[in-house]
């Protein structure tokens, strides 16, 4: 959580590294992701030390790979899209904006 939050604030950047090259990204968090967070911790109830989105599994303290492909799985179906077309890497390449494969160039809803 210390990756986006700070003495109870949501930061308008945030940086990461990458796990397999350990190369730092930063991105930024729109006023609504930011809204969005600030009610998921306090909904969560979160501390500064821990995942942002912890395990549901007491062994992990953080979400598994596998965990975050379901949820993104269930979100798209959800939506009526097709699972098999949006995935984790589509998610992860849209630079925190999951809407985004979903519009043409022109901004119209696909």
């Amino acid at each position: 959580m210390k990756d986006v939050a700070h003495g109870g604030q949501i930061a308008r950047r945030a940086i990461i590294l990458q796990r397999k090259t350990q190369r730092p990204v930063q991105f930024e968090l729109t006023d609504q992701t930011r809204e969005s967070l600030a009610t998921w911790i306090a909904k969560a109830d979160l501390k500064p030390e821990q995942y942002l989105f912890p395990s549901r599994l007491r062994a992990s303290p953080n979400l598994s790979t596998r965990q975050y492909a379901r949820i993104v799985d269930r979100w798209v179906s959800s939506i009526g899209l097709d699972p098999t077309t949006y995935g984790t890497l589509s998610m992860r390449r849209t630079n925190g904006d999951p809407w985004r494969p979903l519009f043409t160039s022109s901004g119209q809803l696909i």
